[in-house]
This record gives structure tokens, C-alpha cells and sequence, in this order.
């Protein structure tokens, strides 16, 4: 331990640029805030991972020896932590979502600013602390390497979600006939450390296994999904990174074989900037038989884009919209104007998070076609009767 009055030692942070000039000009300025040690390629940048630790890491994706991603993948396999952020001057949906899989802190497209990649940096050396107290922490009670362990230990807690994870079904009611229009599978896991779903992705993005929960989710959503004859729908929610894997559109794949009973709930953050392929995917899944839908409109991301990317056969709202929208006269005209769109583009709106009479009420005045929420009906491991009217 250092005496009381010694100056913190700078972060440390691994960048690897092959340009020579950029690498100079990263450094140069870096060097006021972190202690950084420079590499020109993955394969040099993966030796020194050997016998060094970082703080943090700056990395291009397009590297001689090594890409971007691979040395990404390197440094999970070992440290759950460590803030890593990618460059790239030309943008792929494959590494963007690899990217996202595997916990990158974000993904910098080049040229980008001086400002972008300060913001980015002050962010990186917050989480920076945050981890190297965990460490200390953890080899001051463990006395032994807490990554390996650390590591080890989500995995088995992960594998143990996995093990249980069941679907609960919560209706959704048709607001012109009042019936069971159809049923949102909503994960659920009995392992006690991952106690709501955001736990159980979060470990399957820090361990990079996110197709595999992504295919046990479609799996039992259809296993538990047995409506009879009537024409409900099953609403099943998609990470990103499902969009990559070729097994959702395996014809051959459980969910695929009922596609066009089934919509597919992609978040707004799906529609990554200017990679159009995410296009072509939402089209190849439609030929499938699926349909889309945007899901957790105005929760915070840009989502206007994601109508003309995905073109959606289903807008959800996000709740935080509905909640109390009959005494918000601003959300009351955003709700009335995002139902008049979707109408106009031949979409059905769907109002989540109904927990009152009164907030019912209003959505259903404002001409919300589908209706969700715990004041319909909470989400149950079995699916009631479609025909139940509220």
C-alpha cells in the first residue's frame, strides 16, 4: 500500500492503432490522463495482455495479426471488466454486433471528433476505477487472481439461468373487440443471483453467449405457446445480436416453424447508424413469416429511423408514455400522433404498461390498437383462455 499523500497513478490504457500517425497523435494526446502503452497490431497488443494489466483499452478492428473483435474476445476470455472501445472507418453490422455481444463500451466510427473521444475516455477511465477497486478488493479478501474466478463463477451462475429458464405469458387485448388478441413471452429464471431478465442478459453479454440464450428463449416460448385454433399471436423479444444468428432463421428452428403466428420484438437500438444491412435481415425474416415489431418506442433512443429499417408490422410504445398519460396532455398528443402515423403507414400501435382504468381509457380514445399491461393481465406460465374479455 502507498502512503497516505501519494499521487494515484494514472489509469493505464492499451491502444492499438496500426497507423502510425494516428497512434502518435493518440498517445500524444491521451498522455495527460492515462499511462498508455501503444501497440501497431493485435498480435503485439495480445502479448503484452500476457503479462500486463490495463485499465482500459483503445483498439482499431482493423489490425494486422489480429482484428479488433478477435482481440475483444481475447481479453473477455479473461477480464469480465475492462472498458474496451473499437474503432472502425468502415462499419459492419457483423462487428458492430460482435461488438455489442462481446461488452464492448462502444463503437467509434471514424473520423471522429475530439470531443467524441473525450467524452468516450472519461467515461472509460470512470469504469476504469470502478474495476481496478474491484480488483484490489477482491485480491485483498481472495488472496488470488479474481478474474479467472469472477469469470467462472458467472458462467456457472449463467448456465444455471439457463438450466431453469421458463417463459410467462401476458396477454395482449385486441382495443376493438376486447379479446386476447395474443400472448408476450416474458423470460424468467429461478436462479436466485440473475433475479430479473436485464441480470440474465447482462451475464450472457459479459460471457459472450448471447445466441445461446437467445435460442433457449425461442425454444421455450414455443414450448410453452399452445393457443388451439384461434388466431393469437406470440410476441417474442429478439437482443441484437439474434439478428446475427443463423439459427433464428433456420426453417428447420422451433419458432420457425409457427413464423406466422409469431412477432418478433426488436429495440430501437437494433437499427444501428448506417448499417443498412439490418434492412435486408428484418426483410429476410419476414419472408420467414415473421413479423416485426419495434419495440420500447420512446424509451430513449432515436426510433424514428428504425420505422423506414425495419418497416414494422407492430410499433410497442414504451410504458413510459402511458404511464399517467391521461392527466399529460404532451404525452396524450405524442401517443395521438405516433396512432395517426402507424395508421397511415398500415402499422398497429400497442400501449404498454396499462396499470389503470383511466390510463385504458385514454389509450383506447386515442386509438391504440393492442393493449398490455398488469391492469389486463400479468404475465402467467400458462396461457388462459383467448375468448376472456375485460
Amino acid at each position: 500500500m502507498g502512503a497516505p499523500n501519494e499521487i494515484p497513478a494514472k489509469p493505464r490504457l492499451l491502444v492499438v492503432e496500426d497507423d502510425e500517425a494516428l497512434r502518435a497523435v493518440l498517445v500524444r494526446r491521451l498522455g495527460a490522463h492515462f499511462e498508455v502503452v501503444p501497440s501497431g497490431d493485435g498480435s503485439g497488443a495480445a502479448g503484452l495482455l500476457v503479462d500486463q494489466t490495463f485499465d482500459a483499452i483503445l483498439s482499431d478492428i482493423n489490425l494486422p495479426g489480429m482484428s479488433g473483435v478477435d482481440l475483444l474476445r481475447l481479453v473477455r476470455s479473461y477480464d469480465l471488466d475492462v472498458p474496451v472501445i473499437l474503432m472502425t472507418g468502415q462499419p459492419s453490422i457483423e462487428t458492430a454486433i460482435a461488438a455489442l455481444e462481446l461488452g464492448a463500451l462502444t463503437y467509434l466510427q471514424k473520423p471522429f471528433s475530439h470531443e467524441q473521444l473525450e467524452t468516450t475516455l472519461l467515461r472509460a477511465g470512470k469504469l476504469a476505477l470502478l474495476a481496478r477497486t474491484k480488483r484490489e478488493a477482491a485480491l485483498a479478501g481472495l488472496g488470488g487472481s479474481p478474474l479467472a474466478g469472477d469469470r467462472a463463477g458467472l458462467s456457472a451462475s449463467f448456465n444455471r439461468a439457463l438450466d431453469t429458464l421458463a417463459m410467462a405469458y401476458q396477454p395482449l387485448v385486441d382495443g376493438r373487440t376486447q379479446k386476447t388478441a395474443g400472448y408476450e413471452a416474458l423470460m424468467r429464471t429461478k436462479e436466485p443471483s440473475m433475479p430479473h431478465p436485464g441480470a440474465v442478459i447482462e451475464a450472457a453479454e459479459r460471457l459472450g453467449r448471447l445466441h445461446d440464450l437467445g435460442r433457449r428463449v425461442r425454444a421455450c416460448a414455443v414450448e410453452g405457446f399452445r393457443p388451439g385454433d384461434d388466431d393469437s399471436l406470440l410476441f417474442v423479444n429478439l437482443h441484437p445480436s439474434d439478428l446475427l444468428d443463423a439459427d433464428l432463421y433456420d426453417r428447420a428452428a422451433p419458432l420457425t416453424k409457427i413464423a406466422p403466428r409469431v412477432v418478433l420484438e426488436i429495440t430501437e437500438r437494433a437499427a444501428l447508424d448506417d448499417l443498412t444491412e439490418t434492412k435486408h435481415r428484418a426483410a429476410e425474416l419476414r419472408g420467414r413469416g415473421f413479423k416485426i415489431a419495434i419495440d420500447d418506442l420512446g424509451a430513449g433512443y432515436a426510433g424514428l429511423t428504425s420505422f423506414a429499417t425495419f418497416e414494422p408490422e407492430v410499433v410497442k410504445l414504451d410504458m413510459t408514455l402511458i404511464r399517467d398519460v391521461e392527466k399529460n396532455p404532451v404525452k396524450r398528443q405524442i401517443v395521438a400522433s405516433m396512432t395517426r402515423l402507424c395508421r397511415d403507414l398500415d402499422m398497429r400501435v400497442v400501449a404498454e404498461g396499462i396499470e389503470t382504468a383511466d390510463e385504458l381509457a385514454c389509450v383506447v380514445g386515442l386509438g391504440c390498437d393492442y393493449l398490455q399491461g398488469y391492469y389486463l393481465g400479468r404475465p402467467s406460465p400458462e396461457i388462459a383462455a383467448s375468448t376472456q374479455k375485460w
